[in-house]
């Protein structure tokens, strides 16, 4: 992603390659954050309606993306989109990798506690 190859990933041409849907928009805006929001507000109701507009600011922020890609696409151009979209590569990978961290540090935690 960070040095693609000439052929690209699996050969093809640039533009040809087939793209996987990113988890960007439901990580954002789906049924997980939903099911996120329920479980903050079960934790501390208080805070519930700081929750909501979190939740409300990433809808309409997704919702500008999408509704405006062709102003994004002319201001941007073919480079500045391919560089945001390595970029939003590599923040998703991140994203993984922190939480497959985070599942194993628990593990080990809950090893731990059941040792002692």
């Amino acid at each position: 992603m960070i040095f693609p190859q000439p052929g690209g990933v699996v050969g093809l041409a640039a533009g040809e390659e087939p793209f996987i849907v990113p988890m960007a928009i439901p990580l954002m805006a789906g049924p997980s954050v939903l099911a996120a929001l329920i479980l903050l507000a079960h934790t501390d109701s208080t805070r519930m309606m700081d929750w909501t507009i979190a939740l409300l600011a990433a809808w309409g922020a997704s919702a500008v993306i999408l509704l405006f890609y062709k102003v994004f696409t002319k201001v941007l151009g073919e480079k500045g989109l391919t560089a945001v979209e390595r970029l939003m590569g590599m923040v998703l990978v991140m994203i993984s990798v922190q939480m497959f961290l985070d599942g194993i540090a628990d593990y080990m935690s809950h090893i731990g506690q059941a040792v002692q």
